[in-house]
C-alpha cells in the first residue's frame, strides 16, 4: 500500500506526493530535502499535536541536528497574521536560516499558515506538508496556495509557495471526528464532477467502504483526487485560467462559510455551494435532473449537508461579491457542462443565484 505522485512546474518535476499508511518512509523524505547539519521546525495545532507531534519529532530527530516545534490553538480563528508573527519570532529565536525547513503537521489551517510563513520568512524557505485530515490531503496540501484569513475575510492574504514534498499518512484519518472526516468529501466529489467521470463513478460505487474508512479504497480516492488537482495545477500554477475550475461550489460556499462564522466546515460549505451551482447548471439544461439528483444523493450518503437554514439568499449573494475570485466586478461562476466537465461562466445573474439558494435554504 503506497503511492507516489510527481507534480511538475514548467514541465519539470518539483515535488513528490507520498501516500502511505504510516510514517515509515518519512525520514527518507526529510533527508532528501534538508542536510543533516540543519534544523527542522514542526508546526502543528493543539489537537493534532496530541496525536502525532512526538512521533514526527522523533523521526525528524534522526535526520537533522536540531528539531523544534511550534504549536498553536486548533481552529480557523488561529489562521491569522498574529499567529504567523509568533511563528516568525520562534524561528528567529531558534536561528532558522534559509537551508532549514518547516514541517506542516495538521489540517488545512496548519498547512496554509505554515506554507505562508515559509513563503515569507527570509523571503522563502522550504516546507514539507504532512496533512492529517482528508480535506487537507485532497485539497490544501497540493498546489502551493498558502494564506491566512484577514479580519474575517477568508484566505485574503497569501502567496503561491510550492511545498518541497507532501507526505500523507492515511492512518491519521482514523483519529478524525465524523464531521472532519466527511468534510473532505466535499472536495473529493468536486474533483470528480469538474474533471473525471470515471473517478466520480468509482466514488459512487464505493460509498459503503468510504463510510467505513476502508484504507485501501481511501488510498485510491486520495490518489485520484491528488492526480486531478495535480493536472489542473500543472496547467495553471497561479490561477490565471483553468485552475478556477477548482472553485466549483466555492463561490457561494465561501460566502456561506463566512456568514456562518466558520461554524460549518469548509467541505460542508463546498457541498452547499455545489448544490447551488449544480441547480443553476440543471436550470440552464447543462446537466439533467437525474444527474443533479445523483450528485445531491451522493453528498447526503457521505453525510454532507445539502441545505442550511439561518441565512438569507441576499446576504449570501452580497458576501460572495467581496470574494477574491471576482474578475473586473463579475463573479466567475463554475458550472457543470456534464458530470466530469466544468466550465467558467461570468454571466450568472443574481436572480439565478437567488433561485438556486432557495433550494439550499429550504
Amino acid at each position: 500500500m503506497s503511492k507516489l505522485i510527481t507534480v511538475h512546474y514548467d514541465d519539470k518535476p518539483i515535488y513528490n506526493i507520498t501516500i502511505e499508511k504510516d510514517y515509515s518512509k518519512l525520514a527518507s523524505v526529510i533527508k532528501e530535502q534538508v542536510e543533516a547539519e540543519h534544523k527542522v521546525c514542526v508546526v502543528s495545532d493543539s489537537s493534532v499535536a496530541s496525536h502525532y507531534l512526538d512521533a514526527v519529532m522523533d523521526i525528524a530527530s534522526e535526520c537533522v541536528s536540531k528539531v523544534t516545534s511550534f504549536v498553536f490553538p486548533a481552529g480557523e480563528e488561529s489562521k491569522t497574521l498574529n499567529v504567523v508573527e509568533d511563528l516568525y519570532e520562534h524561528l528567529i529565536k531558534e536561528k532558522f536560516d534559509r537551508k532549514d525547513i518547516l514541517l506542516a503537521l495538521g489540517g488545512g489551517v496548519v498547512g496554509d499558515l505554515t506554507g505562508f510563513a515559509a513563503s515569507t520568512y527570509l523571503r522563502g524557505i522550504k516546507v514539507i506538508q504532512l496533512p492529517t485530515t482528508l480535506l487537507a490531503m485532497v485539497d490544501s496540501s497540493v498546489g502551493g496556495k498558502t494564506g491566512v484569513d484577514f479580519r474575517g475575510y477568508k484566505n485574503m492574504v497569501g502567496a503561491f509557495h510550492q511545498p518541497s514534498a507532501v507526505y500523507m499518512n492515511l492512518s491519521t484519518l482514523n483519529t478524525l471526528t465524523e464531521k472532519q472526516y466527511y468534510s473532505g468529501f466535499g472536495e473529493i466529489i468536486k474533483h470528480g464532477l469538474i474533471k473525471d467521470t470515471e473517478y466520480y463513478s468509482y466514488i459512487e460505487k464505493h460509498l459503503s467502504e468510504l463510510n467505513s474508512r476502508n484504507l485501501d479504497v481511501l488510498e485510491e480516492v486520495v490518489s485520484g483526487s491528488c492526480n486531478i488537482k495535480r493536472m489542473v495545477v500543472e496547467n495553471d500554477p497561479t490561477e490565471k485560467g483553468e485552475r478556477a475550475l477548482l472553485n466549483f461550489g466555492h463561490t457561494l460556499g465561501h460566502a456561506i462559510e463566512k456568514l456562518m462564522n466558520f461554524s460549518l466546515l469548509h467541505g460542508e460549505c463546498v457541498s452547499l455551494g455545489m448544490v447551488a451551482a449544480g441547480y443553476i447548471s440543471m436550470k440552464r439544461d447543462m446537466i439533467t435532473e437525474d444527474e443533479f439528483k445523483g450528485m445531491t444523493d451522493m453528498l447526503k450518503t457521505l453525510n454532507l449537508p445539502v441545505s442550511v437554514s439561518e441565512l438569507s439568499a441576499d446576504s449570501i449573494i452580497e458576501t460572495s461579491k467581496s470574494d477574491k475570485k471576482m474578475d473586473a466586478g463579475k463573479i466567475k461562476f463554475i458550472l457543470l457542462d456534464r458530470p466530469g466537465n466544468a466550465v467558467i461562466r461570468k454571466d450568472v445573474t443574481d436572480d439565478e443565484m437567488r433561485e438556486a439558494l432557495s433550494v439550499v435554504l429550504a
